[in-house]
C-alpha cells in the first residue's frame, strides 16, 4: 500500500502516545511525502492530539475493549476528521485499508470498518467539554487563576493557533484577510501559505506569535544600545531588537536551532553578532545596556502550537529548570551595565517559573527592581499581582487566543 498522509499520522501518533516522543522526534514518519502530504500529516497529527479526550469519549460506546494502539489511533484518526466534516466515504476506507494492509493487525480491519461507520452516523463531538490539561499541570493552574479561567484555556488550546506576523519598522506590508492586533502583530486569516506573501522575500515581516513579540518592546531596546538575546534561538526577538536598531548579540546553547536564526538574519538582511555557547560558562568582554532572557522553561503556555506537550511531559523537570531560570537571571544580571535593564521572560504558564521566580530574584537582589511600564498595545488587565505580565491563551480568545507567557522588566 502507498504510504499516504493518514498513515504517516497514524505512526507520528503512535510515536507520541505510545513511545512519550515529542513530535520533532516523530518526523521519521513523514520521509517520502511530498511536502503537501507532509504538511497533511502533521496537521492530522496535531487535530488528533487536540482531542484525544473527546475522541475516546466518541469511540468507547462501539468499542468493548480498547484496541491495539496502532489501531486505536486510525480510529482517532478517522474520528476526528469525520467530526470535521471529511467525506465518510474516503476516511472510512482508507482507514479500514490501512489496518488491513498492516502485518499484525489486519484482522480487525472488520471492527474498523463497523466502529467508523458508526461514528459516521453522528459525528459530532456534541456538548463535550475540551480536552482537559494533564493533572500536573491543571492543578497548579486552577490554584492559581481558578477553574472557569483554566477551562477557558482548554477552550482555545482545542483549535490550532493562528499565525502571527510582526512586521519590520517602517515597512508597509498589505495582507488581504490579516488583523492587526493592538499590540502591532498582524493575526493571518486561516489557510494562508506564509512563503507566498508579499515581502517574505525582502524579510518585511517573519513569524512570532504576538505574545511572544511583547518582550522586546518590554525592553524597549534603543539604537545603538549593545544587547543580549540570551537564549536567542530560534530568533524572532533577536530580528525585533536589530530591527529597532540595536547592536545584537545573540547568544544560545544549540547550534542547529542556531542554523534557522542565521537563516532568518540573511532573509531579512538585519546583522547581529551570532554566538553558540553556554552562558553558564561564557563572560562577555564588555556589559550591555540591555539584556532579554527568553529562559528555557516547560512550554507550557505553547500547547496550542504544541499538542503533544501534555502527553510527553510529566513535570519532573520542572525543578531542574527552575533552578536554571535562577542561574541565568543571576548570570546576566552580572553583565548588565549599572543602570540597565533586563527583561526574563517564560513561555510557561506555571507560577514556578513567573511569579514565584521573579519573586526569588528580588529576595537575591535586594537593589533589584520591577518597572511596570508595559509594552504598547498590552492590556493593563494582564499585569501580574506583584509586577510583570502574565499571559494566558484565553486572552483575547474571540481571536484565537496567545501564547502563555510571563515577562517581567527588572532595573537597579
Amino acid at each position: 500500500m502507498a504510504r499516504t498522509a493518514r498513515a504517516a499520522a497514524v505512526d507520528m501518533l503512535d510515536g507520541v502516545l505510545g513511545e512519550g516522543l515529542l513530535l520533532s522526534q516523530c518526523e521519521a514518519a513523514l520521509t517520502g511525502l511530498s511536502p503537501a502530504d507532509r504538511a497533511r500529516a502533521q496537521r492530522l497529527t496535531a487535530q488528533v492530539l487536540r482531542h484525544v479526550e473527546p475522541t475516546d469519549r466518541l469511540l468507547k460506546p462501539f468499542l468493548r475493549k480498547a484496541p491495539p494502539l496502532t489501531v486505536l489511533n486510525t480510529l482517532r484518526l478517522a474520528t476526528v476528521e469525520l467530526v470535521l466534516g471529511e467525506a465518510a466515504h474516503g476516511v472510512v476506507n482508507e482507514a479500514v485499508n490501512m489496518v488491513r494492509h498492516h502485518r499484525r493487525h489486519a484482522a480487525l480491519s472488520g471492527l474498523v470498518n463497523a466502529v467508523l461507520r458508526r461514528v459516521a452516523e453522528n459525528p459530532s463531538f456534541g456538548k463535550q467539554p475540551p480536552q482537559r490539561l494533564p493533572f500536573w499541570l491543571r492543578k497548579p493552574l486552577v490554584d492559581a487563576w481558578g477553574k472557569p479561567a483554566v477551562s477557558a484555556m482548554e477552550a482555545v488550546q482545542a483549535a490550532p493557533a493562528p499565525v502571527d506576523l510582526t512586521l519590520r519598522p517602517g515597512r508597509d506590508v498589505g495582507i488581504e484577510g490579516a488583523e492587526a492586533l493592538p499590540t502591532g502583530s498582524l493575526r493571518l486569516a486561516p489557510g494562508v501559505q506564509v512563503s507566498a506573501l508579499p515581502g517574505y522575500a525582502t524579510g518585511d515581516w517573519w513569524v512570532q506569535d504576538a505574545a511572544a513579540a511583547l518582550a522586546v518592546p518590554l525592553l524597549a531596546p534603543q539604537a545603538g544600545e549593545r544587547v543580549l538575546d540570551l537564549c536567542a534561538a530560534p530568533g524572532g526577538k533577536t530580528l525585533q531588537l536589530a530591527a529597532a536598531g540595536a547592536q545584537v548579540t545573540a547568544l544560545d546553547v544549540n547550534e542547529s536551532r542556531m542554523t534557522r536564526l542565521r537563516d532568518n538574519l540573511a532573509r531579512t538582511g538585519l546583522t547581529a553578532e551570532v554566538v553558540v555557547a553556554d552562558a553558564l560558562d561564557r563572560q562577555p568582554e564588555a556589559p550591555f545596556d540591555a539584556i532579554l532572557l527568553d529562559a528555557p522553561c516547560s512550554a507550557t503556555g505553547t500547547i496550542r502550537r504544541h499538542p503533544d506537550l501534555p502527553f510527553v511531559k510529566d513535570g519532573s523537570e520542572l525543578e531542574a529548570l527552575v533552578a536554571l531560570q535562577a542561574a541565568l537571571i543571576d548570570r546576566a544580571l552580572g553583565w548588565l551595565k549599572p543602570g540597565g535593564r533586563l527583561v526574563f521572560c517564560t513561555c510557561s504558564l506555571l507560577p514556578e517559573e513567573g511569579e514565584a521566580q521573579l519573586a526569588a530574584a528580588l529576595a537575591r537582589h535586594p537593589a533589584l527592581r520591577v518597572d511596570d511600564t508595559l509594552p504598547p498595545g498590552a492590556d493593563p488587565e494582564w499585569r501580574a499581582p506583584a509586577g510583570g505580565l502574565r499571559l494566558r491563551p484565553d486572552y483575547w480568545a474571540d481571536r484565537g487566543g496567545m501564547d502563555g507567557f510571563f515577562m517581567a522588566r527588572l532595573a537597579r
